[in-house]
């Protein structure tokens, strides 16, 4: 088993090393496409709705980063991934990037040779089950069976802490969170563990989410974000710079609503460097000077994405909490742009 594991995370390693010989901004450019990877349907965070078109919290991330890079926030192929092929779609080349509800770990930075550009969502593993389980604490979940995508951290984060608080439990391998959702609702397992976030968004595409409830334990740090190739620092910096600009922009003030105003001219020197009025921002990274501008104008700053996709006046009803922005308390947090 360890040495399958080991000989796994060579194969992904040594992949990534070859892939990143190339610059994928420039193999972008020719293509004319971003192709991003994406989780297999989450809603909320990354699913097709009716009409095909993808939507959602991750998905407006590639969306910025095509419109920066392109000009063309449509111009993108999302590419489905579960949390077993998603790194070997990154490391071979067949994504660009990954923006696919993935935790930044140590041996993913390090081992697997990816980068993480920045985080777009804190978050925490948590537990659902039906309230019909009279259930109120995770620490009561002793001989549960627990439905568990596999290749997750949550696989681990499940095992230490039920190995911590000295009770068992019956694993329920699953893939997608969409088999996650059929084995739960059909009794296969009494509890789903996940990312809280995921846990929320499954629940609201239940006919009676009222009758499911997420229990009050948080047992992990799960700092979510896009990542790309180790040794493609250039195409690193365009992502990474095209997530901080959704969070500064929503710090300084500039939406959707009153950006080509703000793009004439202010009295803040870095909004004027953020939108291309002053400096050479855009040089430094290759991009034109309304490469940022136009990653804002797609789906407005990171609170109105949040918001239109995730926020308490949609379905899924998540609060800001921790990706609240630094002066309101929360962890976001964007380098100056100068």
């Amino acid at each position: 088993m360890k040495k399958s594991v080991f000989l796994g995370a060579v194969t992904v390693a040594g992949l990534a090393a070859g892939a990143a010989a190339a610059a994928t901004i420039d193999d972008v450019k020719a293509r004319g496409k971003l192709n991003c990877g994406v989780t297999t349907g989450l809603v909320g965070f990354a699913a097709p709705d009716s009409n095909g078109e993808w939507k959602g919290f991750d998905v407006a991330v590639c969306r910025a980063v095509a419109a920066a890079v392109l000009g063309d926030p449509t111009a993108v192929e999302f590419v489905p991934t579960t949390g077993k092929t998603r790194f070997t779609a990154l490391a071979s080349g067949e994504i660009d990037m990954l923006a696919r509800n993935t935790t930044w770990t140590f041996s993913r930075d390090v081992d697997l040779k990816f980068e993480f550009t920045g985080i777009n969502y804190y978050d925490g593993q948590g537990f659902m089950i039906p309230k019909s389980l009279g259930v109120s604490s995770a620490k009561e979940l002793d001989g549960a069976t627990v439905c568990i995508q596999t290749g997750t951290t949550t696989e681990l984060n499940l095992a230490d802490f039920f190995r911590a608080n000295n009770i068992s439990y019956e694993p329920v391998p699953i893939e997608t969170n969409a088999e996650a959702q059929q084995q739960y609702l059909a009794g296969a397992c009494d509890v789903y563990t996940t990312d809280a976030s995921g846990l929320a968004a499954t629940r609201a595409t239940f006919e009676n989410p009222g009758d499911h409830v997420l229990l009050p334990e948080i047992i992990s740090k799960e700092p979510l974000g896009p990542l790309v190739r180790h040794g493609d620092h250039e195409w690193g910096d365009v992502v990474r710079w095209t997530l901080n600009a959704l969070i500064a922009a929503e710090e300084l003030g500039v939406t959707s609503a009153n950006i080509d105003e703000m793009a004439a001219g202010t009295n803040n020197p870095e909004v004027n460097r953020l939108l291309g009025t002053e400096g050479t921002l855009g040089e430094m990274l290759g991009l034109d000077k309304d490469w940022a501008m136009r990653a804002i104008k797609v789906g407005g700053n990171y609170g109105e994405v949040f918001a239109r996709n995730i926020g308490e006046e949609t379905p899924i009803g998540l609060a800001r909490g921790l990706n609240a922005q630094w002066t309101d308390g929360g962890l976001l947090y964007a380098p100056p742009f100068r």
